[in-house]
């Protein structure tokens, strides 16, 4: 009797592990997916209008210009009003959502953004030296989306980013990104450290418990024509 309640326990926890780990190939496959739709934009120059409210600083709206190269060179130009994003303007970068290599990606279930259903992943860096912590995405499965994300990093807390698609959704670039983030984890960008300095406690206790929020609308891109490496210095 015992022998058989060791055999039924190895064959319910073998056919668990199983399930468990085909599941994570599902997950896997699924982010290799739509990080493949992304990779098909090489680089891209992008016009906008962005709106920024950070704690007690609200900042006209202005024209913004953003340049991508792939893998990972970004700048955003303004033209006029106060740009308030976190350095490096990580998770503005469509590409940076998803983590170029060594993570494992959980099923999280199931959720809606909007009126969307989206499949919930979470990605887990193998190793514990970078910057990114944990990033969870919440993917359009039908159309191989992004609808929304949020990233957990060592130096610069979590973020938060929203993202709606139009005529560009076939390249995975999104028309419109709300982006938010905890305004006392984020460090004073140098065109305002005049008025406020970054390490004034009386600045950063006015920022507790406050959200920072970002919106780009894009109005046009232009993919793939070859951006020069100089544009990026």
């Amino acid at each position: 009797m015992k022998m058989k309640l060791n055999k039924n326990f190895l064959v319910l926890f073998t056919t668990l592990f199983l399930s468990t780990a085909l599941h994570a190939q599902d997950m896997n496959a699924l982010v290799m997916k739509v990080k493949a739709k992304l990779e098909k934009v090489k680089d891209y120059t992008a016009d906008g209008k962005m709106k920024t409210d950070v704690a007690f600083i609200k900042a006209p709206i202005g024209r913004v210009k953003v340049f991508f190269k792939s893998p990972d060179k970004f700048k955003l130009q303004r033209d006029g009003g106060i740009s308030v994003l976190p350095k490096g303007g990580v998770s503005i970068n469509i590409g940076s959502m998803i983590m170029q290599t060594g993570f494992v990606a959980i099923d999280a279930g199931m959720s809606t953004v909007g009126n969307t259903p989206v499949r919930i992943v979470k990605l887990l860096p193998e190793a514990d030296a970078g910057e990114i912590i944990l990033s969870t995405l919440y993917i359009d499965e039908t159309n191989l989306l992004i609808r929304k994300s949020v990233t957990t990093t060592r130096e610069n807390g979590t973020y938060e980013m929203e993202l709606q698609y139009g005529k560009y959704a076939s390249y995975g670039l999104p028309d419109k990104v709300l982006f938010s983030f905890n305004a006392k984890d984020y460090k004073l960008p140098k065109g305002i450290t005049l008025e406020f300095d970054d390490t004034d406690k009386a600045v950063k206790d006015k920022m507790k418990g406050k959200k920072g929020r970002v919106e780009i609308n894009y109005t046009a891109y232009t993919i793939n024509t070859g951006l020069s490496d100089a544009i990026f210095k």
